[in-house]
């Protein structure tokens, strides 16, 4: 094909053009490239022998050569000097091995004055849309894919602009009691929210930024019958340039709440029932051990008198022996029936108060174990209510009992006292103490169990862990004024809490 050379004018190529990243292709009036740079070259697959003199058609699929060249020719006697080729600048390119690619072009036309007259030039600036459309595919395939998530998770979420909904998934049409999500497109999330969720929500969305991270509100939905469902809403903010997206999720906590109250008030019933129980249990072992002190303590006394007496009135040196064993044994008898009426409920603790039933209990402890045991207790514990100081009573014996069963210890501080309007317990001794990071208890065992048990009951609050210096320490805490027999449901959270840090508590039970 015969080469007509252009002016040097038109074949000039600007080192702006040369360097471009955009084809820059250059033909004349008939349609014959006369300028192409590198960017251009490498995009439609051609040499610059190949392409200088080349057709433009023949860089067109076949079926819109015919399109091409009216539009060329509509845009020469338009007279405009630019313009986008195709709808809004899209047409498709072949390159040299036959491959059609989709392109973005911009064509401008150039006079240039020359000795035989005036030469009219076109430029077109294209720019390869493969690669852009093959990520945009593939962006849209993502987009695709996460919202087929967003709409197939079984947990409800909305996405909000301001208040009003813009996304919600089917999940959360069937938590509304909706058909389609697309019904909730366009509504203000207040008027889905219940009245008395309104205040905590707006308040929380008019100071969310995306700096907080992610933020969990309680609330409740209303339904389109009008019922309506306690939810936990989880929200995060979503920013995208100058609009800010809402993004949350609703876990519906109905049963789940309704549980937690069933089972707070199955504890708060429970531990009544305990109440009554230890009462009835106290109650019992007062009655068995002043039996035992009156009735049968009497009756022994009473009967070594009488054997006494016999033996005075009728000396028989043979039956003297004999009957010596017998008071022997009486004395015996009358002692232990003592010691199990102690062991049952001292009557001191009745008829003297808290503190001389604490010094006979420490002394009995010291008798038995041979520990050392230093005791402080306060004033005005003899005023105590009876219910107040038997459980406080037992609390101690419980936990001496503990010591002597585990801890071996050679010395224990005690301290009961009272401020402001409060007791304070602490038991503290010098001996193994529990073992770091173990939470099991052992089988079997429900020493600081029946503590805590006893604890709660009374309002207070139960701290056990491993004390500084080395040993265990218990501390209780109880207010002097008792709690009413139906405490709220917040009275019963589990109230043991470490005394120190984390890695110093212990068993349950030590």
């Amino acid at each position: 094909m015969p080469r007509v050379p252009p002016p040097v004018a038109a074949l000039a190529e600007p080192r702006l053009a040369h360097a471009a990243l955009e084809g820059v292709i250059t033909v004349d009036h008939q349609q014959r490239i006369v300028m192409i740079n590198p960017a251009g070259l490498s995009m439609f697959g051609l040499t610059r022998e190949q392409a200088l003199g080349m057709e433009l058609a023949r860089l067109i699929p076949q079926r819109l050569r015919a399109p091409h060249a009216d539009h060329i020719r509509e845009f020469h006697d338009s007279g405009q000097i630019e313009r986008p080729m195709g709808k809004r600048g899209r047409v498709l390119g072949l390159r040299a091995n036959g491959e059609e690619f989709p392109l973005e072009a911009a064509i401008f036309k150039s006079e240039v004055v020359q000795p035989s007259g005036t030469q009219t030039y076109y430029t077109a600036l294209l720019r390869d849309l493969t690669e852009l459309n093959r990520m945009s595919s593939i962006i849209e395939q993502l987009n695709l894919r996460l919202r087929s998530v967003f709409e197939m998770a079984p947990v409800a979420i909305w996405i909000t602009e301001q208040e009003r909904v813009v996304f919600a998934n089917r999940a959360c049409a069937h938590l509304i009691g909706l058909e389609s999500p697309e019904q909730l497109i366009g509504l203000s999330i207040f008027e889905l929210l219940s009245p008395a969720s309104h205040e905590p929500v707006r308040s929380k969305l008019k100071n969310l930024g995306p700096e907080e991270g992610v933020s969990v509100l309680m609330g409740s939905i209303q339904r389109s019958d009008g019922s309506l469902r306690e939810v936990e809403l989880v929200v995060a903010v979503l920013p995208d340039h100058e609009r800010s997206f809402v993004q949350m999720v609703i876990n519906d906590i109905t049963q789940r709440s309704r549980e937690k109250k069933d089972l707070l008030r199955s504890r708060r019933t429970l531990r009544e029932l305990s109440a009554s129980m230890v009462e009835a249990r106290e109650e019992e072992r007062r009655r068995i051990a002043r039996e035992l002190h009156d009735e049968l303590g009497q009756r022994l006394t009473a009967l070594k008198l009488e054997m006494t007496a016999c033996q005075r009135d009728h000396p028989n040196p043979e039956a003297g022996e004999r009957a010596q064993l017998m008071q022997d044994m009486l004395d015996d008898t009358v002692a232990s029936a003592r010691r199990i009426a102690m062991d049952l409920r001292p009557l001191m603790l009745d008829d003297l108060g808290l503190p001389e039933a604490i010094d006979w209990l420490v002394k009995e402890f010291k008798r038995r174990t041979g520990i050392e045991i230093d005791t402080r207790l306060g004033e005005g514990l003899r005023e105590l209510s009876p219910k107040l100081a038997t459980t406080l009573y037992r609390i101690v014996q419980e936990a001496l009992t503990n010591i002597t069963r585990h801890a071996r210890a050679t010395r224990v501080a005690l301290t009961l006292e009272c401020h402001d309007q409060k007791l304070r317990l602490t038991i503290q001794d010098n001996g193994v103490g529990f073992v770091n990071g173990t939470r099991s208890r052992i089988p079997g065992s429900f020493g600081l169990l029946g503590i805590r048990e006893r604890v709660l009951m009374l309002g207070g609050r139960l701290s056990v862990g491993n004390a500084p210096e080395g040993g265990a320490r218990l501390v209780v805490h109880v207010p002097l004024t008792q709690p009413p027999a139906h405490a709220p449901d917040e009275d019963f959270k589990d109230s043991t809490e470490p005394l120190f840090d984390e890695s110093t508590r212990g068993t349950l039970d030590p």
